[in-house]
């Protein structure tokens, strides 16, 4: 990252920090995520608004500040491995391969899982796996999961995903209740599953299938 661009991250980390308190290991990793490498080309100078942006096939990169937020909820200190359903844009996965030994990553839409995978070479990002799939299965030959990341949002998390979490690990997802979606947290502690809900908030839906 040149010293410019690192210095546009670190001013990034800061504003997420300011709006809502993140632990040091999440700022530095918001602080060492190349923003603009995700953000198409015609928006380039609004990459560091903490603002959510299209990326295309009717998705969006999510607000850094959304991005800092979900991956503090993952409590991701002491965690090895996390899978994230709903690549997108891939900024999401680039931070988290900041703070996981493997970052396992899924994205429905073929075109979208391409151009995250050229950005992750580019930028020479060795930790981030990739399948295009639907998500909702999970990804049962790398599990179980320290870590488990929604990044759209589901009306229920499938059982098999539960299935898929190691115990005494972290599931996070936007969940669908009513007419609004909210942020709930659910830990998994000897087979038993806790959730506890942790605020509004705006995403995309989960969707069914895979689109070529």
């Amino acid at each position: 990252m040149d010293r410019i661009t690192a210095t546009k991250t670190a001013r990034l980390a800061e504003e997420c920090n300011k709006v809502f308190s993140l632990s040091d290991d999440v700022k530095k990793a918001i602080a060492s995520t190349n923003r603009e490498a995700f953000v198409p080309v015609g928006f380039k100078h609004n990459a560091y608004k903490l603002d959510a942006l299209p990326i295309g096939a009717a998705q969006w990169i999510s607000s850094p500040l959304t991005v800092a937020k979900m991956t503090e909820y993952l409590q991701p200190k002491g965690a090895d491995r996390v899978l994230e359903l709903g690549c997108g844009s891939g900024y999401q996965a680039a931070v988290l391969s900041n703070l996981f030994r493997g970052v396992f990553t899924i994205e429905r839409i073929e075109s979208l899982m391409i151009e995250a995978k050229s950005k992750f070479r580019s930028l020479e990002i060795s930790n981030i796996h990739t399948r295009t799939d639907d998500g909702q299965n999970g990804w049962i030959q790398y599990a179980p999961y320290d870590r488990i990341l929604f990044s759209a949002t589901a009306k229920e998390i499938p059982k098999k995903l539960f299935e898929q979490l190691a115990d005494g690990g972290i599931l996070v997802a936007p969940l669908q209740k009513g007419n609004k979606q909210v942020i709930t947290r659910f830990v998994k502690k000897s087979g038993t599953i806790r959730s506890e809900e942790l605020e509004a908030c705006d995403f995309v839906p989960v969707l069914d299938g895979v689109q070529k």
